[in-house]
């Protein structure tokens, strides 16, 4: 932590996977969708993104999009999405490339501003857990920082156990809670899929929040009242 800093506050949650593309942007737009409905105020956060297209002098991720959609409190987009990146690709990689650094104390003091505004904050993390932002900097390194509790998006295919388990042992090891996580079923064409949900319930040690069926077009408000929050302290 960014000596002399305030204290980081706790009123969210950071959002992981197992790798890219396995639903975090999702589960973090349902989780919005489901405190919004308990009367919480929400804000989204996606600290890094690479990935973006120019509309009106303004680079726009389509994952920040939809996070500021889910939301009903409006804040400043910079807050929200500190660093956005046009190529599809590591994010260091992708700094490198527009001669920027990724810098966590942004991120956090980024984290503040929007923590400032709302009940409950949902950060997602970019790609995996461990993707580097800087030469010595990364997503764990940020989610440290921030010690909010972590919900882990695991993409349901074949290699998803060791990729899970592995994840939630970098997790643990940063002393971070693994508050939960999330089936989200990506391929449709696993095979044994609930012989794998149980294996990961009997190892994970941390609660089953939602089991989500495979579609083309996943939608985050319907999926929302499925998510148990019993379980999630923010």
């Amino acid at each position: 932590m960014t000596p002399n800093a305030a204290p980081l506050t706790r009123n969210g949650l950071f959002i992981t996977g197992t790798d890219t593309g396995v639903g975090k942007t999702l589960v973090a737009c349902a989780l919005l969708h489901a405190f919004a409905a308990l009367g919480k105020r929400v804000i989204g956060m996606k600290p890094v993104a690479a990935g973006a297209q120019l509309n009106n002098g303004v680079w726009i991720n389509d994952d920040v999009a939809q996070l500021i959609a889910a939301s009903n409190v409006s804040a400043p987009r910079d807050a929200v999405n500190p660093y956005c990146f046009e190529p599809p690709i590591a994010p260091h990689i992708a700094a490198e490339i527009q001669n920027k650094i990724i810098k966590n104390n942004i991120l956090c003091e980024s984290y503040r501003r929007l923590s400032a505004l709302a009940d409950i904050v949902i950060v997602e993390g970019a790609g995996g857990f461990c993707v580097p932002f800087n030469d010595q900097e990364s997503s764990a390194d940020l989610a440290r920082e921030l010690a909010l509790p972590v919900v882990l998006v695991v993409g349901m295919r074949l290699g998803c156990l060791n990729h899970a388990l592995l994840t939630a042992e970098a997790i643990r090891s940063r002393g971070l809670t693994l508050a939960g996580w999330v089936a989200n079923h990506i391929d449709p064409g696993m095979a044994h899929t609930t012989a794998n949900v149980e294996a990961l319930q009997q190892r994970l040690a941390a609660p089953l929040l939602a089991r989500i069926a495979f579609s083309d077009t996943p939608d985050a408000a319907a999926i929302a009242p499925r998510i148990n929050l019993r379980h999630l302290s923010a």
